[in-house]
This record gives C-alpha cells, structure tokens and sequence, in this order.
C-alpha cells in the first residue's frame, strides 16, 4: 500500500476505534490524513471499501506470524483453534473498528466483492496451513482443505456477529469455531 493510502487508512482505524463505523466520514477522513477528498476517492470508493482496506492492514501481523512460524499444537485440531483464536485476538483488539469491519463486510456492496474474496482466500490459505501445521504459503490447498475452510470461516463469522451483538465473548467465538471444527476433522477421518 502506497504512503498516503496507508496513512488515510490508519485515519480511518483511529476513528473507527474512537467512534465505531458512523464515526468513519469520508470528509473527517481525508482532513485528518491531510489528504484532499478526491484523493481519498482516487483510492477508496466508499466508507466500506475503506474499512476493508483496514482490515487488511490490521491484518498483515497475523499473516506475516503464519508466514514465519507454523501453528503450534499437536493436533489440526489444536492448530486450527489456534489459528482463529489468533485470528479473534487481532480482529477484537480494537472492538469498535472490528464492529465497523464487519458492519461494511455484510454491507452487500458488489465493489467490495474482490477485496472480501481476497481477504477471504488470505484466511483460508492460513487455516490450512493452521491444519497441516505448516508455515502459509508453502503449498496450494486441496478442494477438500478449502471447503472445510470455508465451512470454518463460516461458523466464525456468524460467531462474530454474535460477539458483535453482545452474545458471544471472544472465546465463546474460537469455542464455537473450535466444535465445528472438531466435527469437521473427525468426520473427515470417518470417526462418527
């Protein structure tokens, strides 16, 4: 991300944490980064397309940690909780931008289609990787990976939103993640 889009995005997170998604106005945005209003738009076309650039700058630790070092557990089972425990540390550090996040994440918004199916090929690769116990990035998923994946990212979205509404803790969220993968993992190896 170039200088100035990261630091009209870095607005964006602070004002985010400080006042949650009503508080991200384009214009407060573009004053605050010190960036004129047709900049921003040249590099952000909407509030939501903003706050999911902001989750993948919040982002980028969490994948740069699975780049590096594999998940730790004994299990995939171990390995995967881990993996999104990880996950909804760094997503509910900052509870009132991951609110804003996940509010323009459900949005609807066709623009948003490619940034959400990046982020969501990103999450995936780093549950598999969780799951094999081995760094991100070393080898492409099977189909089979990537549907329990998806099934798993799933669950934990919904779990997010109830944590969202006041339902959920955050452990209650890897809780609910960390049954459905359990089912998951001991389906596929045929143990019903």
């Amino acid at each position: 991300m170039e200088d100035r889009a990261r630091r009209i995005v870095e607005t964006a997170v602070s004002l985010a944490e400080r006042g949650g998604f009503e508080a991200v106005r384009l214009r407060d945005v573009a004053s605050q980064a010190e960036v004129a209003l047709g900049t921003l738009y040249r590099h952000f076309r909407s509030k939501e397309d903003l706050l999911m650039a902001a989750l993948s700058l919040e982002s980028e630790a969490l994948v740069e940690q699975m780049r590096r070092t594999p998940a730790r557990g004994a299990t995939p089972l171990e390995r995967v909780t881990g993996y999104f425990k990880a996950a909804t540390r760094m997503l509910c550090r900052k509870p009132k931008l991951a609110r804003a996040v996940l509010r323009a994440g459900a949005s609807g918004e066709p623009e948003l289609t490619e940034k959400l199916r990046r982020f969501h090929g990103v999450c995936a690769e780093m549950a598999v990787a969780a799951l094999r116990g081995k760094s991100l990035g070393q080898e492409k998923p099977t189909a089979l990976e990537l549907i329990v994946s998806s099934v798993l990212h799933q669950v934990w979205f919904a779990a997010l939103i109830g944590w969202m509404g006041g339902l959920h803790s955050q452990a209650e969220v890897v809780q609910e993640v960390r049954r459905a993968a359990d089912l998951i993992i001991r389906g596929a190896d045929g143990n019903w």
